[in-house]
């Protein structure tokens, strides 16, 4: 087990974190085992705010950052791109760049964000174009990890546990197309490896597939949601993650806030994210609630707090190669960051997997 060190010279807290580093995907990039998220840079956190989180992730071993050209979420008219452009003032001002690993991604067909490109797809024109802007806004000659940010085919949407036919679905099969468009920008020296998210069990496969009998580029991570309240990804996708060494990054492994102590202790106040977005999403609902309740217990019978034990858990998860963390402030910032000194126990883990018996899945 981890430990975790802590020190309190002066009355003031610091925590040693004991950063893990492991292999994406079949690249020879090490990435740290907690990834900076920064959809809130720009709509929920000031340029200022972003900048201090990044200089204080980089301090303590975080040397992989996600970003996105939709961000700050949610995404309008007056936030996009906000969050590559902070991120980009910030590689301006540190010229470090070569400090830590890159990933953003280009959006997929999204309603009502037309604004962003139009058409919102995957050809080879709007490749180019989104990964132009990107390396613009981020101030950067390459982008390390290129993801494709939703699939074209209607497959894979929040709220849906399974694939629902849809006859009026005009999707071709286009992975090879794709694929040449973005072994092109590798080519190029824009981008070194690439990776989808939001995406099939199905979807990973042809990819693969297609990769492996044209020698294509190789889709090297996966960027799906995973969390004590939606553990869909263990049903197909974790097998294929382990057996194929493509590496998960999870996103929302605190499900929107619900998995944290706030909500249950009464700290929350109107500006915390649950609160504040309530109409995007799906944590909202009473079973999400409930089960979210009985995690609390748990963790806190077991002297931790919830956030603790919910990112612990992703943390150790054989086909996550690094977990996607986000905060609105320092003091969360600095919790989930150390939430890799610390390892659950088997009883533990025993125990979440009961509760997830009593409450499967409640927010896919």
């Amino acid at each position: 087990m981890i430990i975790s060190n802590y020190f309190k010279p002066f009355g003031i807290l610091f925590i040693i974190v004991n950063m893990e580093y492991r292999k994406l995907g079949k690249t020879d990039l090490n990435v740290s085992a907690i990834c900076l998220g920064t959809m809130t840079f720009g709509k929920q956190n000031t340029q200022e705010e972003g900048h201090e989180q990044l200089d204080y992730a980089l301090d303590q071993g975080v040397n992989f950052i996600d970003t996105a050209e939709m961000y700050a979420v949610p995404s309008s008219k007056e936030v996009y791109h906000e969050t590559e452009r902070i991120i980009g003032r910030w590689i301006e001002k540190r010229n470090n760049r070569d400090k830590f690993v890159l990933a953003t991604k280009i959006t997929g067909p999204s309603p009502g964000l037309s604004f962003i490109r139009n058409p919102l797809n995957f050809s080879h024109e709007q490749i180019n174009t989104a990964i132009d802007g990107s390396l613009s806004r981020l101030k950067t000659d390459y982008i390390d990890l290129y993801q494709l940010h939703w699939p074209e085919r209607k497959a894979n949407f929040f709220g849906k546990r399974s694939f629902v036919v849809d006859e009026n679905d005009e999707w071709e099969d286009n992975f090879q197309r794709v694929l040449e468009s973005l072994e092109g920008l590798v080519k190029a020296g824009k981008v070194r490896h690439v990776g989808v998210s939001n995406e099939t069990a199905w979807g990973l496969m042809k990819f693969l597939e297609k990769s492996s009998i044209s020698d294509a580029i190789r889709v090297q991570t996966i960027q799906n949601p995973y969390n004590l309240l939606n553990r869909t990804f263990e049903m197909a996708l974790a097998e294929v993650c382990y057996r194929e060494e493509v590496s998960l990054i999870p996103y929302s492994p605190l499900g929107f806030g619900l998995l944290t102590d706030k909500y249950f202790d009464g700290s929350d106040v109107e500006n915390c994210r649950l609160n504040l977005f309530a109409q995007l999403s799906r944590y909202n609902s009473e079973m999400s609630k409930s089960a979210a309740k009985a995690y609390y217990d748990l963790a806190h019978q077991n002297g931790m707090s919830l956030a603790t034990m919910a990112l612990a858990f992703i943390n150790q998860q054989k086909f996550v190669a690094s977990n996607i963390i986000g905060a609105t402030s320092m003091t969360q910032l600095k919790q989930n960051i150390d939430s890799i000194n610390h390892k659950l126990s088997p009883e533990v883990l025993t125990e979440i997997d009961k509760i997830r018996e009593l409450y499967p899945d409640p927010a896919p």
